[in-house]
């Protein structure tokens, strides 16, 4: 049993909520279609019709969340060359929604109510404002990226991650409260020795918040606790990284964003600062690391990553070649990955109704007892809805760190092997 990834989803809140207080440009929304044939609404339709939510255009920058949209994509051009579903050709209706809840609601609007998708697979929205229509709508949304609080609120909304929560459509996780468990302080407490962590965020509300969660769960681990706060406009990183060496820091976690993580990164090999992790999180697991931080070496070869999906890198594993190979040698990311087994879990779905494609068998599908992983790629993930929140959870950690010369290395043996019993920390989002 595995709960939500709440940390890391609130940590990506924080960093839209960042990005926009830069004064980066208004988002845009843009949308694209990549067909014209009639919508599925029984089995003498040719095609099913799949929409994807992406916003690929937003204040977070270019490119930041498209790597499930990518992978999604991969993934049914590769099933359409196979024959479909059945026979049926799956159509993919893409929209950005420029990272705005005005945006979301009109790719909502666009696919759903024009475009008469069966479903959406592989959503990731910054601002997630069209959810309650989707779920009014009953389309299911299947392996989305829960980077809000949305799919612990409504009905028809899966992530890629599962929940535990009622998700009654009123308020998210159990009357307003969300949980998140401690497993990733645990593991490198037990497998790596760590005993003081640092937790580095600006002075910011949204930065803030995400920077006390992580505190609880350290302190909940037993660490003794660090907590360095940053100007958001005028930073001084090197004053935190001389902190860091001298107070000899095992571990350091942040709430920045990834031009803030450099510039900390670049200011610790500048004063020698050495831990055993800077740890980040899954959307930065990909293979723009030697860019993201070329002038750090000795940081950028401390990068640590947590998640909940199989190492993008790890070629022995046969659903991972597929997915590679799809791909067909463009730059890698583990959001594409998990993009790619969101496509993956609505096909599966899909053809477990064979002749009686509706979205109650879908549904029924993604909500039966026994846990889905894709092939592997994921960790078990299962939806059921419980009155009251768990305690504890037994949860399992992928964990890759970087190498230059060899990308993201696997760490801790197979993802499955790698587990702990853990609290199940309250906060509200």
């Amino acid at each position: 049993m595995r709960p939500r990834r709440a940390a890391e989803s609130l940590l990506l809140a924080a960093l839209f909520l960042l990005s926009a207080a830069c004064g980066s440009r208004l988002p845009e929304s843009d949308f694209e279609d990549r067909g014209s044939a009639p919508p599925p609404t029984g089995t003498a339709e040719p095609t099913v019709r799949i929409g994807i939510i992406t916003s690929a255009t937003s204040p977070v920058g270019g490119e930041a969340f498209t790597g499930p949209r990518d992978g999604a994509e991969a993934y049914f051009d590769a099933l359409n060359a196979d024959g479909g579903i059945d026979g049926r050709k799956v159509e993919v209706f893409t929209c950005d929604d420029g990272g705005s809840g005005v945006g979301n609601n009109d790719c909502v609007h666009k696919l759903v109510d024009e475009r008469k998708v069966f479903a959406l697979v592989a959503t990731t929205a910054l601002d997630y404002a069209g959810a309650p229509l989707v779920a009014k709508a009953g389309v299911p949304d299947i392996g989305g990226q829960p980077i809000g609080t949305a799919y612990d609120t409504y009905p028809h909304l899966y992530s890629i991650y599962g929940s535990q929560a009622p998700r009654t459509g009123s308020e998210p996780g159990w009357n307003g409260t969300l949980y998140g468990g401690t497993e990733v302080y645990r593991y490198f407490k037990r497998e790596q020795g760590a005993r003081t962590a640092a937790v580095v965020a600006y002075n910011q509300s949204a930065s803030a918040a995400y920077a006390r969660l992580v505190t609880q769960g350290l302190k909940a681990e037993g660490y003794r606790v660090v907590t360095e706060q940053v100007d958001f406009a005028l930073p001084n990183f090197r004053a935190v990284a001389a902190d860091l060496k001298d107070r000899g820091v095992d571990l350091v976690f942040d709430a920045m964003d990834t031009h803030g993580n450099a510039q900390l990164c670049e200011a610790m090999d500048a004063v020698g600062a050495e831990v055993t992790a800077k740890v980040t999180n899954v959307q930065n697991w990909s293979a723009t690391v030697p860019e993201d931080f070329k002038d750090a070496p000795r940081c950028r070869n401390a990068l640590w990553v947590t998640g909940s999906s199989r190492n993008y890198e790890d070629e022995s594993h046969p659903a991972v070649r597929e997915f590679r190979e799809a791909m067909k040698g463009r730059p890698l990311s583990q959001w594409q990955l998990e993009g790619w087994a969101a496509a993956m879990w609505f096909t599966d779905a899909a053809r477990s109704c064979a002749a009686n494609l509706t979205r109650a068998c879908v549904e029924a599908y993604i909500n039966r007892e026994q846990p889905y992983t894709a092939r592997g790629l994921l960790l078990p993930v299962t939806y059921e809805k419980r009155a009251e929140p768990p305690k504890t959870s037994r949860t399992c950690l992928s964990v890759a760190r970087w190498r230059d010369g060899d990308g993201w290395v696997t760490q801790g043996g197979d993802m499955t092997r790698n587990c702990f019993t853990v609290p199940q920390l309250p906060y509200r989002p």
